[in-house]
């Protein structure tokens, strides 16, 4: 049975990761339309939706980056995780893989149970495939 502390932890884990998951797709989503927009700017000459949607992007793009480094530090990610999911800001359609690879609930508690398992533990379960 989870200690207090370890049952908040777990939730404030939770949310954290869910707040992860919706700014990444929201982020992405955004850039995606920003690129659309991009284009009708430059071929239509309108660039009301740039102009729209370049701030809401910028905000998302920070609060991508703030929040994935929040998910590094709260779950313990490896450097290298930590770099290619900041990276992955700068790419369209990569904080969809993020949010699709890292920042599952299943994904998170297997990276989680295998920094905490003690000797002799099973870092995951038998329904789990080892990765």
């Amino acid at each position: 049975m989870p200690a207090d502390g370890d049952h908040r932890r777990s939730d404030s884990g939770d949310q954290l990761l869910a707040a992860a998951r919706l700014i990444s797709i929201a982020e992405a989503t955004s850039f995606l339309l920003l690129l659309v927009a991009t284009v009708i700017k430059h071929t239509a000459d309108h660039p009301g939706g740039v102009r729209v949607l370049g701030p809401i992007h910028g905000v998302l793009f920070l609060a991508y980056c703030a929040v994935i480094v929040a998910v590094a530090t709260a779950h313990h990610w490896a450097t290298r995780r930590t770099l290619l999911a900041l990276g992955a800001s700068v790419l369209p359609v990569a904080p969809y893989f993020v949010e699709r690879r890292w920042l599952r609930p299943s994904a998170s508690d297997r990276t989680a149970d295998a920094a905490h398992t003690g000797p002799g533990t099973p870092a995951t379960s038998a329904s789990e495939p080892a990765s």
